[in-house]
């Protein structure tokens, strides 16, 4: 795990200025660090050692020096492709599978990217031709980030390396606010927060030459081909395979350890893998401790594991270090227990696997259509899909504009289209809401319904409504969401975070698993549980998802939580984008307990903060030493 930053132009001082750039990440790449420059282009590289320790140092070179290549990632089926390389010709300096990709893409080109297995952000430099080639993994596991400005394209791990840099424009994006409000994160389909950075979009690579940027996509999600095995032969080759992708994805010349949560998923990967250490996190609130919940599961698989608590106080005084590494905006609540648990773990080790990707991949999330506990009423659901999709759109759209019952949400989400409703898993503000509070500067964006039909627009060809949901958050709510913190807040500390479940082979088993074994009356991602309770107790698999619970509701209503927002929200930059008395009283209506509105509130709270660090305050929060209080 790594970071990569580079930029072509043909100016001077290309070596003060990468080296800048590379500092901006030095938490990606604390081991070492390595550069290529020539008129035309920088490379720059910071390593956190993983495989051959002596010997992966970048920028790798090929045979004749003519291309070079830094990469960000892993690649678990890098040493078949070794083998088969070498048989083809290709001289190996290195043991690293950095060196698979680049004589990989001198003998396939972009065919490469159909035979590799991994997580990757690249780059490779043609020194004949003159030419960039990069692309990022399938999913968007790692990060990566261009901009062409002033002459200069600039790309990278992450946005902070594009600062140093003297042909960068820092700008905020207004456009992005207003849908960031409904979203929780930036939603949008290319730009950032930052005017003029994109994203390179996952399953996609790009060609750079003569001052043209061309982006292609090599790989996209195929719902639309069913397999027809049995519910106990789909839970048998589920356990199957994600147990072989556990396995792949171990490959490292240093510990691998796990996260564990109370969920289902962390807890499958930590019973199969059974490291040497495990590692939890929890809040000290007296309703649910995560961290003593995922003890009772070591305990009972006689493994280690190091849980700790947290509370409102350490989390408020990290909060602007967490916005900062995220490089944008995000309000998930989530992210404060991500950042101290891979703080904990980095204490211990440098590799951790964990459970990210199976909802996605096999409807894990109550809001593809699972909001009751009735089971009379999720048999009626069941039963109701069968009918025709005409007849099933109506009454579902029908039931959608009743007035409320027990079971009404579940049964509208369960047979109405998908693309009039679904957005992902969180809807803070209503557009309107947020225009509400809004200054007239900050109107004017995308809205939610074109956000998200590039999306709908890939659906027409998959029949299942739950399939389009699960297509719609591999492209949204995955790499913009929940894949982005993984990434950005493991490796604030310097932590390589892997993903076993979210793996092209684990993919393509799950893209050809029915709906109705997946999410039914029985529960969510069904068929996935059942597999898992092959190494867990039943009462892990059956759990209900709860993500990590965070009380920032509690804390907004404590005294020292409600100041430090509240500070925030007085100060003079506020008014900029929102009006003030209403956030204000916004947040006095939840602190006094006249409304629960923690996470409008919550935010507000994260852009004003991730402003205040990028255009207010210009300077790198500090990190204060975290003491750790052990269950």
């Amino acid at each position: 795990m790594c970071g990569i930053v580079g930029f072509v132009n043909n100016k001077d001082n290309k070596k003060a200025i990468i080296n800048d750039m590379m500092d901006r990440i030095i938490h990606r790449g604390p081991n070492s660090s390595g550069e290529y420059i020539d008129r035309d282009v920088a490379l720059g590289f910071r390593r956190l050692s993983i495989i051959d320790l002596e010997g992966g140092t970048q920028p790798i070179y090929n045979e004749d020096q003519t291309k070079i290549i830094i990469f960000n990632g892993e690649i678990y089926n890098y040493q078949p492709l070794r083998k088969e390389l070498i048989d083809a010709g290709h001289i190996f300096k290195t043991h690293a599978d950095t060196e698979v990709l680049l004589h990989g893409y001198e003998e396939w080109g972009t065919e490469l990217l159909q035979k590799v297995r991994g997580m990757f952000a690249f780059a490779i430099w043609d020194n004949e031709k003159k030419e960039l080639f990069g692309a990022r993994d399938h999913f968007g596991i790692k990060p990566y980030y261009y901009a062409e400005m002033n002459g200069t394209l600039m790309f990278g791990s992450e946005i902070k390396s594009f600062l140093p840099h003297p042909d960068f424009n820092k700008e905020l994006n207004r456009e992005a606010l207003k849908p960031y409000m409904t979203f929780q994160y930036s939603p949008l389909n290319g730009e950032t927060f930052f005017k003029g950075v994109y994203r390179l979009p996952e399953g996609h690579y790009f060609t750079y030459k003569d001052g043209h940027m061309d982006i292609q996509q090599y790989w996209d999600a195929n719902f639309e081909e069913k397999g027809t095995q049995s519910r106990q032969e789909w839970i048998d080759q589920i356990d199957d395979t994600v147990k072989a992708s556990i396995e792949a994805h171990t490959i490292s010349d240093v510990e691998v350890g796990s996260f564990l949560s109370s969920g289902v998923d962390s807890s499958y990967v930590t019973s199969v893998l059974k490291p040497d250490h495990s590692f939890s996190i929890g809040f000290d609130d007296k309703t649910y401790n995560e961290a003593i919940e995922a003890r009772k599961l070591t305990e009972m698989l006689d493994l280690d594991n190091t849980a700790a608590v947290i509370d409102g106080d350490m989390s408020f005084k990290a909060f602007p270090l967490i916005q900062y590494h995220l490089d944008e905006p995000d309000s998930n609540p989530s992210c404060v227990p991500l950042y101290f648990l891979a703080n904990l773990a980095a204490q211990s080790v440098r590799v951790v696997q964990s459970g990210e990707g199976a909802d996605e991949l096999f409807a894990g999330y109550q809001s593809y259509g699972f909001h009751t506990n009735s089971k009379f009423i999720r048999v009626i659901a069941q039963g109701l899909k069968k009918l025709p999709k005409g007849t099933r759109y109506n009454l579902g759209r029908k039931i959608g504009k009743m007035r409320n019952f027990h079971g009404r949400i579940h049964l509208y989400e369960s047979l109405a289209p998908a693309k009039e409703y679904f957005i992902g898993h969180a809807r803070i503000f209503e557009e309107n809401e947020a225009a509400n509070l809004l200054t007239p500067e900050f109107q004017q964006a995308p809205t939610v319904k074109e956000i998200m039909a590039e999306h709908y627009a890939k659906t027409e060809g998959i029949q299942d409504e739950i399939n389009k949901m699960q297509y719609v958050d591999l492209h949204q709510w995955m790499p913009k969401d929940i894949l982005l913190k993984a990434d950005k807040l493991s490796m604030a500390s310097s932590l390589e975070v892997r993903v076993p479940l979210l793996d092209i082979e684990v993919m393509k088993l799950a893209q050809q698993i029915p709906s109705k074994y997946l999410l039914n009356q029985n529960n969510t991602k069904d068929v996935f549980r059942q597999a898992a309770n092959k190494h867990l107790p039943e009462e892990w698999s059956n759990r209900v998802k709860l993500g990590f619970p965070v009380p920032i509701k509690a804390w907004l209503k404590e005294e020292h939580g409600y100041h430090q927002v509240k500070e925030l929200f007085e100060a003079d930059f506020a008014k900029e984008f929102f009006d003030q008395a209403k956030i204000i009283q916004l947040l006095d209506d939840h602190h006094e307990g006249r409304s629960e509105e923690q996470r409008k509130i919550w935010t507000i709270f994260s852009f004003l903060t991730w402003y205040k660090v990028y255009f207010v305050d210009e300077t790198i929060p500090q990190a204060e030493p975290i003491q750790y209080v052990t269950v």
